[in-house]
């Protein structure tokens, strides 16, 4: 059986754009008969089935051409936590390394990426019962004032949340009721992680741009081509249904939400374009914040010439200094 205790996985991050798929395609192929590679898809959008043309899901081609994991696994009414996608991904990594393949993590979540390092903390798991309490408070009183109630409670938190953000508001106040502990308490502990990080911070590696204005227009011509095909269609078949509705995690992702907007009238259709490609802009700018927050990972430049050809490359003579193929 093949030892991969040295290098258990790898794992390519990035911005939106930033040419991530195509990368950990070209790797499966680098890497050949000698190693199967395997990808786990390290993105909280992809999980949704249905959220085909908004999130950039790799098609047919490419989910047939690897094994993929973490894609279309839940439905849009539901949630999916860090926690989750790292007890998730710490059963896949068993299992691909029980095929004798190597785990490639892809994605832009870089929540996750951090989940992975850095391990979870014990918190408690969700309660539908305190979560629905809460929904209902916060109905009546708006989330700014949950937000201000939070800051009573757990002010380190609350410092870091913006006042309409209901999802990590929500929960914040949801493990203050189930434990009667900030949820910064549990971030701070330097204890025994309930799972451990999976992902050497130093076996990632990121394709980040040199001029920013590369990758905004990649942006721009991809929510275009998106808008183009069949996304408008895609959300009303999503808002058909009458179970979702602008709250849900799944239509907070970039791209939904504006469109969701739009076809309530909250602002013209005509704005569309203009208000998802300042989103996914933002997202990106986010996105690279949070990958500057991780010195040990491996940088490629993904507006210069032969970048993937680089990364590829930089990741093939990792596989084979650990070891693995000997």
């Amino acid at each position: 059986m093949t030892d991969f205790s040295s290098l258990p996985c790898v794992a390519i991050a990035g911005p939106t754009a930033s040419g991530k798929t195509a990368a950990a395609l070209q790797l499966s192929t680098r890497l050949g008969d000698r190693l199967p590679v395997e990808i786990i898809s390290v993105d909280s959008a992809l999980v949704y089935r249905g959220m085909d043309v908004g999130t950039a899901k790799p098609t047919r081609e490419e989910l047939a051409q690897v094994p993929h994991h973490l894609i279309d696994i839940l439905d849009p009414r539901e949630a999916y936590s860090a926690a989750e996608f790292v007890n998730d991904t710490k059963r896949l990594i068993a299992e691909i390394h029980a095929r004798g393949a190597l785990p490639v993590l892809v994605g832009g979540t870089m929540l996750y990426f951090k989940a992975l390092i850095d391990g979870i903390d014990d918190m408690p798991a969700a309660d539908p019962e305190v979560r629905a309490k809460i929904d209902a408070q916060a109905a009546d009183i708006g989330w700014p004032a949950m937000h201000a109630e939070l800051a009573q409670v757990d002010p380190i938190t609350a410092a870091r949340l913006a006042p309409g953000d209901s999802q990590r508001i929500q929960r914040a106040l949801e493990v203050w009721h189930v434990s009667g502990q900030p949820l910064s308490s549990f971030h701070s502990r330097q204890s025994e992680k309930a799972v451990p990080g999976l992902l050497a911070a130093d076996a990632l590696y990121s394709l980040e741009p040199d001029n920013r204005a590369w990758l905004h227009e990649r942006i721009a011509q991809r929510f275009h081509i998106m808008l183009n095909s069949s996304f408008l269609d895609e959300m009303k078949q999503l808002r058909a249904r009458g179970d979702l509705n602008p709250d849900l995690p799944s239509m907070r992702c970039v791209g939904y939400r504006q469109a969701w907007e739009a076809m309530d009238g909250v602002h013209p259709m005509s704005t569309l374009a203009e208000r998802g490609i300042a989103a996914t802009r933002q997202l990106a700018k986010r996105q690279i914040t949070w990958l500057r927050s991780m010195p040990q990972r491996h940088v490629v430049a993904c507006d210069q010439p032969g970048a993937i050809d680089t990364l590829v490359e930089a990741i093939r003579q990792r596989v084979l200094a650990s070891g693995i193929l000997a």
